[in-house]
């Protein structure tokens, strides 16, 4: 089993969600209890990366100065298999419905998911 603790906003590649033991219900941002019933035991568990595009927009203009040698860049909302949704860089080619797979790359000196076509 891979290490639930592995996560990119951590610095390590990897993409961490909770999920509740008492309701089922799962989500990605970090919380001490569960946020449909309360539950105050959330277990952490490790995503496969793969999902489902829900949206996607390309970013033209950047933030930040640090950021605009990077543009124009695409971010995409993904539907994770796990149940959960999540933002990240995409391909810019990638289209709504379209089955995808994470890999992470330096994005302004940070590790970033980045969300690219399935061969499957």
């Amino acid at each position: 089993m891979s290490d639930p603790t592995r996560d990119w906003t951590q610095g390590s590649e990897g993409i961490a969600y909770q999920a509740c033991p008492a309701c089922a219900s799962v989500w990605y941002f970090h919380r001490t209890f569960c946020p449909r019933c309360g539950d105050p035991r959330p277990q952490t568990r490790q995503a496969a990366g793969t999902g489902t595009v829900h949206a996607i927009t390309v970013v033209t203009r950047a933030p930040t100065e640090e950021l605009r040698a990077h543009a124009p860049y695409a971010i995409a909302l993904v539907d994770a298999d796990e149940g959960f949704r999540l933002m990240g860089h995409a391909a810019q080619e990638l289209r709504i419905g379209e089955r995808v797979r994470v890999r992470f790359i330096d994005f302004a000196g940070r590790p970033v998911p980045r969300f690219e076509r399935t061969q499957d």
